[in-house]
């Protein structure tokens, strides 16, 4: 698997890149790709996101993107680090074990941080107590999947203020940073990659965007 590291991408633009690496995969034109970066502030809603509902209107300022991912409707922004795999699943794995297999990457990359986290098998997520920490929203199509997961290290809560998050009214959001942890994005995904690589089962190969010829739109380290 391709492990790139693209720094801070517009979201459009990073949705773009992996249409483009998901058309490639499903061709077998490029290898398993795990691209991680961050996005400028953002919301985006799933297929079946109730936007009348959870999306409050307090943030104006900030874009929402409907995008082909399940879930309801999310926030991206600095300070959080995301993780987009775009594999291929053996026939043998459903997509509830690669949605574990995301969650329990992050379950050991907080724990090397000190922080005991944990899925919660009625709400996708990795979470610290009742607070989601790691959101996960997925697509799979052809048996390629696209989008990831996000995971809150210095992420400024406030910005969650316009929307319900995830469409979960009883739950609060957290970061690393509100726990306490002193620690930057770059860090997270040094042990967060690597776990990934080990729960997926996929050897892990550095690359950059311009090795997939992801080039247009640039993004910034």
């Amino acid at each position: 698997m391709l492990a790139v590291w693209a720094g801070r991408v517009p979201y459009t633009e990073a949705l773009r890149w992996q249409r483009l690496l998901v058309e490639a995969r499903t061709d077998d034109a490029v290898d398993d790709v795990l691209l991680t970066l961050t996005h400028e502030p953002v919301y985006t809603a799933g297929r079946h996101a109730d936007l009348g509902r959870n999306l409050l209107g307090t943030r104006p300022d900030i874009p929402v993107v409907e995008v082909d991912r399940g879930g309801d409707v999310t926030y991206h922004g600095p300070g959080q680090l995301v993780a987009y795999p775009i594999l291929r699943l053996a026939r043998a794995r459903g997509v509830r074990a690669y949605v574990e297999a995301l969650e329990e990457a992050c379950v050991r990359t907080l724990a090397s941080f000190g922080v005991r986290a944990r899925p919660d098998r009625r709400r996708t997520g990795v979470w610290v107590g009742g607070a989601k920490l790691v959101a996960i929203g997925i697509r799979v199509r052809q048996g390629i999947t696209s989008h990831g997961l996000a995971l809150n290290v210095t992420t400024d809560l406030i910005d969650y203020g316009g929307i319900v998050p995830c469409g979960i009214a009883d739950a609060d959001v957290c970061s690393l940073a509100s726990l306490g942890v002193d620690t930057t994005v770059e860090e997270v995904r040094r042990r967060l990659v690597p776990h990934l690589g080990d729960t997926l089962g996929r050897p892990l190969q550095p690359a950059t965007p311009a090795d997939l010829g992801l080039t247009r739109g640039a993004a910034r380290a």
